[in-house]
C-alpha cells in the first residue's frame, strides 16, 4: 500500500489506513502540493487528507484544492505548517456533480497522459541502469572473455577519487520570491523545483545533493540553475556514464554530527574509471535512451502547463460555465 508524506507517495506499507480514493495534501513540510490516490493507502502525520467527499467528485475534489491551496505558505513561523481550522473556514463555490465529473476528466486527460509518459521513463531508465549493472558492476562488458583482471577491475581500467574526475561545484541561493518563471530548470536536492529565466550553469550538467535529500544525483541535458542545497558537474566528458556510476556511489557519510553532503568525503569516493573504448560504447549505448527520455519529460512539462492553464480557467467557469 503506497505510504503518502506532505511530498507525494515516499514508500510502501503492508496495510492501509485509508480506503481510496484519496486527496491528499501537506500538513508539514511541503505545502500547497495536492495529491489524487487512487489506491488504498496510509497517510503520514505530515499531511492531511480527505476520504469523506461529502457527495463530490473524488478527481474533481483533487484539481479543486489544487485551486484552492495553490500558494498555501504556513502560518507558524517556529513549526512550518498549515491550520486545518483555517483551510476548513475558507468559503468556496462548487459546481453541481455533472459539471464536475466533466472538469475532472478535461483535467486528468493531460495527467493520464502524463502518467503514461512517466512510466515509459521509469521503465528506460530501469533498462539503463541494468545495463550499467551488467557492464561496470558484474563486468560482463562486450569482450569481458578476453579481458584480465587486475586488482579487482580489468587490465587498463582503474578506481580514481571522484575529486580527481569531477570536482563538485556549489550551487548559488536562489529564493523562490527571486525566481522569474523561465524556460531553464532550477535545481534542489529533490529535483527540478521550479524555472527561472537565467541559467548559472550549461548542460549537459550532473547535479548531486547536498542539504535534505543528500546524494541525490540527477542529470540534466538543458541549461540549469543549480541552488545551493545541490553540487553541480558542468559538461562532464562522459555525462551518462558519469550519471550512472553517481547513481551506484554511496555518499552516506558517518559525520553525523553535521547534516548534509561534505565536499571533500563527496570528492574522496572512489569512481571505476573502464577505457576510452568502452565508455564510448556504452555512452552510444544509451544515447538514444536518453533522448527519448528527454522527449517524454519535454512533453510531460508542456502538458502539465497546459493543464495548469487550464484549471483556474475551469474552476472559476471561464471555459465551461459553472
Amino acid at each position: 500500500m503506497p505510504v503518502v508524506s506532505s511530498s507525494g507517495i515516499t514508500g510502501t506499507h503492508n496495510e492501509a489506513k485509508v480506503k481510496a480514493p484519496g486527496v491528499v495534501t501537506g500538513r508539514y513540510g511541503t505545502l500547497g502540493e495536492v495529491f489524487y490516490i487512487a489506491d488504498d493507502f496510509w497517510p503520514l502525520n505530515t499531511a492531511l487528507y480527505v476520504e469523506d467527499f461529502k457527495g463530490s467528485d473524488p478527481r474533481f475534489i483533487s484539481y479543486f484544492l489544487k485551486q484552492v491551496l495553490g500558494g498555501t505558505s504556513s502560518d507558524k513561523a517556529a513549526v512550518p505548517g498549515v491550520n486545518r481550522n483555517e483551510l476548513h473556514a475558507r468559503p468556496v463555490l462548487l459546481p453541481d456533480l455533472a459539471l464536475q465529473i466533466k472538469i475532472a476528466d478535461i483535467l486528468s486527460a493531460y495527467d493520464d497522459l502524463i502518467e503514461n509518459n512517466h512510466r515509459r521513463i521509469q521503465l528506460l531508465e530501469q533498462s539503463a541502469r541494468l545495463l550499467y549493472k551488467e557492464w561496470f558492476v558484474r563486468l560482463r562488458f562486450p569482450g569481458h572473455e578476453r579481458m584480465k583482471i587486475k586488482n579487482g577491475v580489468p587490465e587498463g581500467w582503474e578506481k580514481k577519487h571522484l575529486g580527481e574526475i569531477a570536482p563538485l561545484r556549489y550551487g548559488k541561493a536562489l529564493k523562490e520570491d527571486d525566481r522569474v518563471s523561465g524556460t531553464f530548470p532550477v535545481y534542489g536536492s529533490s529535483g527540478i523545483v521550479g524555472t527561472h529565466h537565467k541559467a548559472l550553469v550549461a548542460g549537459p550538467a550532473i547535479i548531486i545533493g547536498r542539504k535534505g535529500n543528500v546524494g541525490s544525483v540527477f542529470m540534466s541535458n538543458d541549461d540549469c540553475y543549480p541552488i545551493d542545497t545541490v553540487y553541480f558537474i558542468e559538461m562532464p566528458t562522459h555525462p551518462i556514464y558519469l550519471y550512472y556510476a553517481l547513481l551506484h556511489t554511496s555518499f552516506i557519510s558517518t559525520d553525523v554530527a553535521v547534516p548534509g553532503l561534505n565536499r571533500d568525503f563527496a570528492h574522496s569516493r572512489k569512481i571505476l574509471v573502464p577505457n576510452s573504448k568502452i565508455i564510448n560504447l556504452f555512452e552510444d549505448f544509451l544515447s538514444p535512451l536518453h533522448k527519448e527520455i528527454y522527449v517524454l519529460k519535454k512533453h510531460s512539462h508542456t502538458l502539465a502547463q497546459a493543464r495548469d492553464f487550464l484549471l483556474p480557467r475551469l474552476m472559476n467557469g471561464e471555459i465551461i460555465k459553472v
